[in-house]
Formats: C-alpha cells, sequence, structure tokens
C-alpha cells in the first residue's frame, strides 16, 4: 500500500514562504495498491487537486471516504480535475447522516455560497451515508468508527490490505470524552481501536499541550496526545497530521523534534508534508528511531 499526503493543514489553507516545505493545502490523503494509480482518497481538503497530478491528469476511478463536512474536508471536490474528466468515477462516502448524503453534502457547497452543487460536479459522481463498522472498498478492508469532535459526525478510518494498514484521524476531540490520564484526553475504545498495531497513525497534531487551555474549545487534539494514542495502541510509526495554519515550516520541524523526543526508541515519529509517500511496510528502518515502520520517500 502507498500513502501518499496531498494536503496537511488543518482548517484554512496556508499560503506563503513560511509553509513550503510542509505545505498549505487542506486535508486529503491518496491510497494505492501496490505499483496502482491511487483509488481511495481521505478526505477532499483543497489538496485534492494534487491527485491528478499523481494520476497524469488520467480520469480517476475510485471512491473519496469523508471524515466529516467541515470546510476543510470537503472544498477540494469542485477543483478536482480528474474527477471531472471524461470517464471519471467518483464515488463519495460521508458518515451516514439519516439524509440523502448528496443533500446533506449541498449543504456545504450550493447557491448563493458557491455557483453549483454536488450534482453537477459530473455524470461520473455518486454520493453515499456510509454506517460504522467494517467495509470493503475499492479492494481495502475499512473500519470506519465515530470519534469525538465538534461539530457534526466524525468518522475514523482504518484501512488495511495485504501489504499494509493506517489509521487515520484528522480531526478529533478526545476530551470530548473525558481528560484522560493526563488532561489531554482520553484513549477511548474507538481510537484504539482504529490505531491497534497499525503500521501508521495519521493523527490530529492540530495544537499543543500548552495552548490548549485557550484553545481546547476548538474541538481538536494535541501533539503530545497523539504519541500517547500510538505508544498505548502499538502503532509502529506516528505521522502528525493537520498542521494549525498559522504553524510555520520551523516550528512543524520543532515539533516533530518533540514529538520524536516524547516517542523514544519505541515509534518512528514523522511530520505529514504535501509530496510526501509511505509505502507500507517496509523492512527499510525509518528515518527517527524505533521499530521498522513506514519507507519514506519525498516525490
Amino acid at each position: 500500500m502507498r500513502l501518499t499526503f496531498c494536503g496537511v493543514r488543518g482548517s484554512t489553507p496556508a499560503p506563503g514562504a513560511e509553509f513550503t516545505r510542509y505545505g498549505g493545502q487542506t486535508s486529503c490523503v491518496a491510497l494505492a495498491h501496490d505499483g496502482q494509480p491511487p483509488t481511495l482518497l481521505l478526505d477532499a481538503g483543497t489538496g485534492m487537486n494534487a491527485v491528478s497530478t499523481l494520476l497524469d491528469d488520467r480520469p480517476f476511478d475510485g471512491s473519496v471516504l469523508l471524515t466529516h463536512l467541515h470546510w476543510d474536508h470537503t472544498h477540494g471536490m469542485p477543483f478536482f480535475a480528474a474527477g471531472g474528466a471524461p470517464g471519471a468515477r467518483v464515488q463519495v462516502r460521508l458518515p451516514e447522516q439519516g439524509a440523502d448524503a448528496e443533500t446533506v453534502l449541498a449543504k456545504c457547497f450550493s447557491p448563493p455560497h458557491f455557483p453549483i452543487f454536488p450534482s453537477q460536479l459530473g455524470p461520473g459522481w455518486t454520493f453515499d451515508g456510509l454506517e460504522e463498522g467494517e467495509h470493503e472498498i475499492e479492494g481495502f478492508t475499512v473500519l470506519a468508527l465515530e470519534i469525538p469532535h465538534k461539530g457534526g459526525r466524525t468518522f475514523g478510518y482504518r484501512v488495511s490490505c495485504d501489504s499494509g494498514s493506517l489509521a487515520y484521524l484528522p480531526d478529533h476531540s478526545p476530551t470530548s470524552v473525558g481528560p484522560g490520564p493526563d488532561g489531554l484526553g482520553e484513549r477511548h475504545p474507538a481510537a484504539l481501536a482504529l490505531a491497534d498495531g497499525v503500521d501508521v497513525l495519521v493523527a490530529d497534531a492540530q495544537h499543543l499541550a500548552c495552548q490548549f487551555p485557550a484553545l481546547e474549545f476548538l474541538g481538536h487534539a494535541t501533539v503530545e496526545y497523539d504519541v500517547a494514542l500510538a505508544l498505548e495502541a502499538g502503532a509502529r510509526s506516528l505521522a502528525l497530521f493537520h498542521h494549525a495554519p498559522s504553524r510555520t515550516d520551523d516550528q512543524v520541524d520543532a515539533i516533530a523534534e518533540l514529538a520524536a523526543d516524547l516517542a523514544g526508541p519505541a515509534l518512528m515519529v514523522v511530520a505529514a508534508r504535501e509530496g510526501l509517500t509511505l509505502d507500507l511496510p517496509s523492512s527499510t528502518a525509518p528515518r527517527t528511531g524505533g521499530r521498522h515502520g513506514a519507507a519514506v520517500h519525498q516525490l
């Protein structure tokens, strides 16, 4: 399995010279079977259009799993060139809301707030609700579980196949279900089940513990929580994700070093950046300490 980070920011895009190394586009991760083009996208933020480059401008043929419907996870869809190409197939699946999926999604973009409705994205687009549980999607086994996050039903995903596994928790508010042992949030059953023994945990790293008293109300997690969750769940590596839009490249560097120090030799830590690919699993030694996990490349 090959994982490519196409957008790694949270909340809003972050343009400017101080954000070029990690990138400023919002959440989108592309998954591909070995040697194949990507067929499964996790979220549809503004990083989604980078998938068109991965496809060499061929039509996209696959599925998109939305964790939730906040703008930074949906606003790439109207600008996804490979999704609008002739012959494209784009099956969008979102957490079941008890109503028609396209109607729910239209609350994110439709007139007068946006020029078109989701149904106008192209003839190959379809929209469906997804229930919790295990699903077979595009040749991957996907476990969808509801996780706490403010402002609408939110899923975390565990995606696996014969060649690897990942957990994807990009927006996560663990303090919503309790303070946990350190005040940074409960290591609750859904998070532990999704991250149990995975090759890589992609986790919401929007805040630091020192910032949390003033920012907890926004509904995100801390870097320190991510490390604790990864260690408790036995994940082989941790990818810090959903970087705060104001966090510069140098600040992300410092946070990655902090996380690696907290993790010690038991866990590989990497800060996600646009164009970074992880091959799961690999016998290649990790770049930062710990057990062998994902082979890291930069496109």
